[in-house]
């Protein structure tokens, strides 16, 4: 398949009173058309910028963006209009990304006024059609954020999103804040878009339970870093890095008569800020030694999906 993404050695640092901080740093990584990618890992580790800075919400510090095959690291203002028809994101909370002031029907047609693409009957025709194709009945054109439960909230967050029919959407924790009924809906309606509409997504969260049933592949980042990336189904059944065997092992188990096991990270967490060379999980890992002070890249391990970035791998899966 075609690569509709890809990033090499993709930095974002904020300036702090401290020093620089780490958000993304040295992340690379590539993205097939009609793919989902998931971004798991704790809250800080840099997911959700870099799936902001992937679509220039955030300008990225070092590092290089492809595009279908084009160079969008650095863009103007012109080029960069043009790419916001194209990439999209869909915000963590409903509430807080919808203007409050604006109506349903308002947020879902700015997207195809500010392109300029339509007539007037066409967004009114788009308009029915995007509300339709989200499950928001037309009854509630008129209703205001604050009338709107999170599901719908949601939904029309998404309809905003994919009214220009965009090739690549950020899906930042969409589903985090609603209740678990409607995260199985709103993920639903996710995938049978992408089924429709062959996009691609970036899906970032925290819920490892969530990303299994949508992504094809999962990136597991800490402290700014890439530190596996695989298949999903492969994540699941070889974890490889000791941080992605504690995630996995948080995973709530349903079977009473085998309870996972859970590993408990102790240790002190690095600071993002200025972080010294070496792995940044290597505080709270239980098998570091000091080679893990050196520098640590991901390597293949064998069968050219599998990646990891730790040199003691092969000892601890022993």
């Amino acid at each position: 398949m075609p690569k509709l993404l890809e990033t090499r050695h993709l930095k974002k640092y904020f300036d702090t009173p401290k020093g620089k901080l780490h958000a993304v740093d040295d992340v690379t990584f590539s993205l097939e058309k009609g793919h989902t990618i998931g971004v798991v890992g704790e809250s800080g580790c840099g997911k959700s910028t870099l799936g902001r800075t992937l679509i220039h919400l955030q300008e990225s510090t070092g590092g290089q963006i492809f595009f279908n095959g084009e160079d969008i690291t650095h863009v103007d203002a012109r080029k960069l209009a043009q790419l916001r028809t194209n990439m999209q994101i869909i915000f963590q909370d409903p509430y807080s990304s919808l203007n409050p002031r604006m109506t349903v029907e308002q947020t879902i047609a700015e997207p195809l006024q500010l392109c300029k693409r339509f007539s007037k009957s066409e967004i009114q025709t788009e308009l029915e059609n995007l509300m339709t194709l989200v499950g928001i009945d037309q009854r509630m054109r008129s209703a205001y954020p604050h009338e709107l439960d999170g599901g719908r909230r949601q939904r029309v967050g998404i309809a905003r999103a994919i009214a220009l029919d965009p090739a690549f959407v950020v899906c930042d924790e969409p589903v985090s804040a609603l209740d678990v009924s409607i995260q199985a809906q709103v993920l639903n309606l996710l995938q049978d878009l992408q089924d429709q509409r062959g996009m691609t997504y970036l899906f970032v969260t925290h819920n490892l339970s969530v990303v299994k049933h949508i992504a094809d592949e999962i990136c597991v980042m800490y402290l700014g870093q890439m530190v596996e990336t695989c298949p999903s189904e492969e994540l699941f059944a070889n974890p490889l890095h000791p941080y992605t065997k504690a995630l996995l092992s948080a995973i709530p188990s349903l079977d009473i008569h085998h309870p996972r096991q859970r590993i408990i990270l102790n240790g002190e967490i690095t600071s993002p800020i200025n972080p010294q060379p070496g792995c940044r999980f290597a505080p709270r890992c239980l098998y570091a030694k000091d080679c893990c002070r050196e520098p640590q890249q991901l390597v293949d391990t064998g069968d050219g999906k599998h990646f990891v970035a730790c040199r003691r791998y092969t000892e601890i899966q022993g």
